[in-house]
């Protein structure tokens, strides 16, 4: 019988397999599609958005194992010395801390919880066009890595993150709560899929060489590394420039300008960015300021809009 300090540490292990920080990339547009919902038509179903959350998540979760079970089967894990919390997996596999198997089967039963919540949600609203929402999610985030397709593997993982996190997601939040799509729920998809690719995007350049040496396609592969940078900074700026347009478009709240507060930690982030896209530990600013970035611009765009639905 285990004793409970091996139980802890057996938990603080899978705890750091299934990556718990990065379900910011879920929380984010969940909140924000929930927020515009309310914001729109005074619509707000508390158990629809907790069970939304909680199946959305747990995609994510199961998103996160595949990956580290496939690209521990690529090679591409192993042939990464340059990793940090940032990148190259958890490295739960790597370091002998839990079987290759056992995290596929972790992975499965991620994604088999998230399809029962999925299908609660259909028995709530008697709407099947749930289904689709779900199902487009997880297939993505499990052939993201997997054989065959391995989108991630073949310059389309960037767009994929986005378009996963940013339009499927958020809109998916939306319509749970409306049954309905919406223009400023579209048009508020885009500066959070745009954030959530450049974290995947600046998390790519520390992985460049093991990227490469495994024929994965990632957009700093691709493009090189200087190129790929400047993809970055360009992106990073149009997803200011892309608000203010919304508002002055009068799409966006007024208040929506609030999210103008993070600019020095994107223009900081720019700046190292360009200095040290090259050597990975100097870059690791850049990597938290990225993260940091589309989670208080997607908080700050939520509490615009809630704020708006209560004036």
């Amino acid at each position: 019988m285990r004793s409970p300090l091996v139980k802890v540490e057996r938990l603080k292990i899978w705890l750091k397999a299934l990556r718990l920080p990065f379900l910011t990339a879920t929380f984010v547009p969940v909140v924000l599609g929930t927020a515009i919902a309310w914001y729109r038509t005074g619509s707000f179903h508390p158990v629809y958005f907790v069970v939304t959350l909680a199946a959305v998540s747990l995609a994510h979760l199961g998103t996160n194992l595949t990956n580290d079970y496939y690209d521990h089967r690529s090679g591409n894990d192993a042939a990464n010395s340059k990793f940090s919390p940032f990148n190259g997996g958890s490295r739960v596999i790597q370091d002998g801390q839990i079987p290759a198997q056992h995290i596929l089967v972790a992975a499965l039963l991620c994604f088999s919880l998230a399809v029962v919540l999925g299908v609660y949600l259909v028995l709530a609203t008697q709407k099947i066009a749930i289904v689709l929402f779900g199902l487009t999610g997880i297939l993505c985030g499990f052939f993201y890595t997997a054989s065959p397709i391995r989108i991630g593997y073949h310059s389309l993982g960037e767009l994929a993150v986005g378009f996963g996190f940013g339009p499927l997601t958020l809109m998916g939040a939306y319509w749970i709560q409306t049954f309905s799509f919406d223009v400023v729920a579209a048009m508020a998809s885009v500066p959070v899929a745009i954030l959530i690719l450049l974290v995947l995007l600046i998390n790519e350049f520390p992985d460049y060489e093991a990227d490469k040496a495994v024929g994965k396609e990632t957009l700093v592969v691709s493009l090189g590394p200087l190129a790929a940078v400047r993809v970055y900074q360009g992106l990073l700026l149009l997803t200011y420039a892309f608000i203010v347009a919304m508002v002055v478009a009068r799409v966006f709240p007024a208040i929506a300008l609030v999210t103008l507060v993070t600019l020095p930690v994107a223009v900081r982030a720019v700046r190292i960015s360009y200095r040290h896209y090259g050597n990975y530990p100097e870059l690791l600013p850049a990597n938290a300021a990225t993260i940091a970035l589309h989670f208080s611009i997607g908080i700050l765009l939520s509490g615009a809009f809630m704020a708006s639905a209560l004036w």
